[in-house]
């Protein structure tokens, strides 16, 4: 296990721990009571850090690099059920970008998201998480696939924003994201997003528009990230922690603003302490959102929807 930096306490206590127990199994010294003290004082110092989590600490539990990603969460509710589809048809292949079908329950899923490397041969092969404009043609592509057999979607979102490269822009990052959002708002069968990890700019927002949005726990959602809107507002990244409270980024400030739906729950130190109740609460999220839209007609669904996105930035002095 890795360790950010407020969760050093945590890692000095498990040590403690490892330790205390290690001499229980190569001594006589009975060490019972001496761990239970341990174990009690971690567990308190687990439940007063999490419990008092600021933004920008939320924002590094986001981008923990023990934090189950898109392919793990897939593996997760479909099983083996899940297939890959590949290509946007036009240009090639974006690793950044992985979907196809599979099944979360009984009910077929179009599922799409971005995806992160494990290590640094991965990153750099999935770029970072970072999608080319292939990679949202490739998502579109198969959402218009889901919707002319009638399929329900599923995206995952877990981004630190589009690629800002030169080539994406030849290739038209900026109209591929923008078809990608005019294309969800009107489409015919139910769109259940999930932000997973990161959740920044226009690379989330690509594939980001949904009947149901939910944000697991620990994640943030933001037109920005802490580190640039730091750096154009202050000339520097050491204000991002500034930035990451007045972007209000969070869960919780996403959900008071209404422009998320609700908040997945994550076991107690995020979704990597323990993955299994992590995928469980998201598998019952997803079901629950598709359940809730499963009989609206295509009319209602779209008009529900557009309803939805059309309110958003409306505000009362």
């Amino acid at each position: 296990m890795e360790y950010l930096d407020f969760e050093l306490p945590i890692k000095e206590l498990e040590d403690q721990l490892d330790k205390c127990q290690v001499i229980g199994q190569e001594s006589d010294v009975d060490v019972t009571e001496t761990c239970k003290q341990i174990n009690l004082k971690l567990e308190e110092t687990k439940k007063k850090i999490y419990e008092n989590l600021t933004a920008w600490q939320r924002v590094q539990l986001s981008r923990h690099p023990n934090r189950p990603y898109t392919l793990e969460h897939i593996k997760a509710l479909c099983g083996d059920t899940f297939l890959e589809l590949f290509g946007d048809r036009n240009f090639k292949d974006d690793k950044a970008m992985v979907g196809g079908l599979g099944k979360i329950g009984d009910q077929s899923f179009m599922i799409v998201g971005q995806q992160k490397g494990i290590n640094t041969k991965m990153r750099q092969y999935r770029n970072f998480g970072m999608a080319n404009p292939e990679g949202y043609r490739k998502a579109l592509r198969l959402m218009k696939m889901a919707e002319k057999f009638n399929i329900p979607v599923l995206t995952l979102v877990d981004t630190p924003g589009a690629f800002p490269g030169i080539e994406a822009e030849e290739r038209g990052q900026g109209e591929a994201i923008a078809r990608n959002i005019l294309e969800m708002i009107r489409l015919k069968v139910p769109v259940i997003v999930v932000i997973v990890g990161e959740g920044a700019s226009g690379g989330a927002l690509g594939i980001g528009v949904g009947d149901r949005v939910y944000m697991m726990e620990n994640t943030w959602y933001s037109v920005i990230s802490p580190e640039s809107c730091s750096s154009i507002l202050w000339k520097s990244w050491e204000y991002k922690e500034q930035a990451a409270e007045a972007l209000k980024l969070t869960s919780a400030d996403m959900k008071r603003q209404n422009l998320v739906d609700d908040i997945i729950p994550e076991p107690l130190g995020g979704a990597h302490y323990d993955r299994q109740t992590a995928f469980k609460s998201v598998k019952e999220y997803v079901l629950k959102g598709y359940n809730e839209l499963k009989d609206l007609s295509t009319t209602e669904l779209v008009a529900q929807r557009m309803d939805k996105y059309s309110k958003m930035g409306e505000f009362k002095e």
